[in-house]
């Protein structure tokens, strides 16, 4: 697979971010959701590849554009399949949250699992720990482990927790064990990645969230060398009924990130919104923006950060001039 088609990637979701960007603290999250789904939706058009949207924001007839089995990119190119979230965390840029960010994963055909729009219980953590989780284990014991392989004392362990009622149990058991706890409101995408990142002080993610952000989450953590292992929890039949016609009959089976997300040609990319611990949000200053992105591939081992300067923000119809200009070219 062509390895410019991350810097491809990046053009996307810095598109659907600028666009998005535009609604944080306004209370609209259908709004931001939609603006950010318009832009990488155009954007996909400036692409070489013939991409299959196979993580998206829903079924044909739920979605009007990035659907599950919409073919995206110019029809040139490699065949993909693609996992993506334009808006991650929409309530957090409707309500000037943190964690908010544009994101995508690529990889060859066949090569991410197709997950149903269901919960997952998840357990994620970065490389020195990579070994030590086991989901069917008490959240102690992985705690106690994940400790272990870092060199830590339990104390100085910081484990991230969506902050929902269905966590109230989960939160108390590990305020017991004497670890520290970071609870967010939303954004379990961006708190998996960071277990892998240093600078953030995140060792470990657990709890209940959606699967595609699983698979999202792996695709990235396959990069960094981090491991998440997940479990599906259906709310209902017809969510069983669905996942079965997706090719999923396994309902107890523990999947790890190699399950999730597997081969080498994976690219992830993303761009935050909203400013959050991996990634710095969207600053608009006069008639300029700014961003900051990241993108990883697995192949290569490589971790790029990006911050690009947009000039002449008034003057956009709809998405950044350099976008515009490619997709006129092409027409």
């Amino acid at each position: 697979m062509d390895r410019h088609v991350g810097l491809d990637l990046v053009r996307i979701t810095e598109s659907a971010a600028l666009a998005c960007s535009r609604w944080m603290g306004r209370g609209d999250k259908n709004a931001a959701d939609q603006a950010a789904v318009t832009a990488m939706r155009r954007s996909f058009d400036n692409v070489d590849i013939r991409g299959t949207v196979v993580i998206g924001e829903g079924e044909r007839d739920e979605a009007p554009m990035l659907y599950i089995g919409e073919q995206v990119g110019s029809g040139w190119g490699p065949e993909v399949d693609i996992a993506l979230d334009p808006l991650e965390c929409t309530n957090s840029v409707a309500y000037g949250r943190p964690n908010a960010m544009a994101v995508i994963a690529l990889a060859a055909r066949g090569h991410f699992l197709h997950a149903p729009d269901t919960y997952m219980e998840k357990i994620a953590v970065g490389p020195k720990a990579a070994s030590a989780i086991d989901l069917s284990r008490t959240i102690e014991e992985n705690l106690e482990a994940v400790a272990a392989a870092k060199g830590y004392h339990l104390e100085d362990l910081t484990v991230v927790i969506l902050d929902r009622p269905r966590h109230e149990d989960l939160i108390q058991r590990v305020r017991k064990t004497g670890a520290r706890i970071h609870l967010i409101p939303d954004g379990d995408v961006s708190a998996a990645i960071a277990t892998s990142l240093d600078s953030t002080g995140v060792d470990v993610l657990v709890g209940v969230g959606g699967a595609p952000e699983g698979v999202l989450a792996a695709a990235a953590l396959r990069c960094l060398g981090g491991a998440i292992q997940g479990r599906l929890l259906f709310r209902s039949d017809d969510e069983k009924a669905r996942a079965r016609k997706m090719g999923i009959s396994d309902f107890g089976r523990v999947y790890r990130e190699t399950d999730l997300a597997s081969g080498d040609s994976i690219t992830f990319a993303s761009t935050g919104v909203t400013d959050g611990d991996m990634l710095d949000g969207v600053r608009f200053s006069g008639n300029t923006a700014e961003t900051h992105s990241m993108v990883m591939r697995v192949k290569t081992g490589t971790v790029r950060t990006i911050r690009t300067q947009y000039r002449n923000t008034h003057s956009w119809d709809g998405q950044p001039p350099e976008l515009a200009r490619t997709e006129a070219a092409r027409s």
